[in-house]
């Protein structure tokens, strides 16, 4: 199966994620879809949907602009930006790099999602007194 409208669809579904439509993630991903970033691993639909939802609970402005993809059968690779507004701290817009590993379902939907992102880097060194401690950390390293 070509997964070409799959992964537009999935594309548009991301950039266009908002609160009222992330109950709709049954429509992109399977009931036991497979989820994989920094801070969670969850199977299932139920436990994906609280993530994403829980993602407009903890920043303001939150969304993803898809900078490439590269399709190959039923996988896909995707690079992105994450922008958002931390709500505790720094009211500037953030901006986390990373990239998605997606296999697609034979129906279309995504059956396993994995996020790469470095979360020391991406994040951590954004946070105020944390940041400090973080660069500090980088710095020692590379010494």
């Amino acid at each position: 199966m070509n997964h070409d409208a799959s992964l537009a669809r999935l594309i548009g579904y991301f950039q266009g994620i908002d609160p009222g439509n992330v109950g709709r993630l049954g429509e992109v991903y399977t009931e036991d879809a497979y989820f994989k970033d920094p801070f969670n691993e969850v199977r299932g639909i139920d436990p994906i949907t609280r993530i994403f939802r829980h993602m407009f609970t903890q920043v303001d402005a939150p969304r993803f602009v898809v900078t490439g993809s590269v399709l190959q059968g039923e996988q896909a690779f995707l690079t992105w930006d994450f922008r958002f507004r931390m709500k505790r701290f720094a009211r500037d817009e953030q901006c986390i790099r990373g990239a998605s590993h997606v296999r697609f379902a034979p129906d279309g939907r995504v059956e396993f999602h994995r996020d790469y992102w470095d979360a020391a880097e991406e994040l951590y060194e954004k946070l105020p007194l944390l940041g400090n401690l973080m660069r500090a950390l980088k710095r020692a390293a590379r010494s």
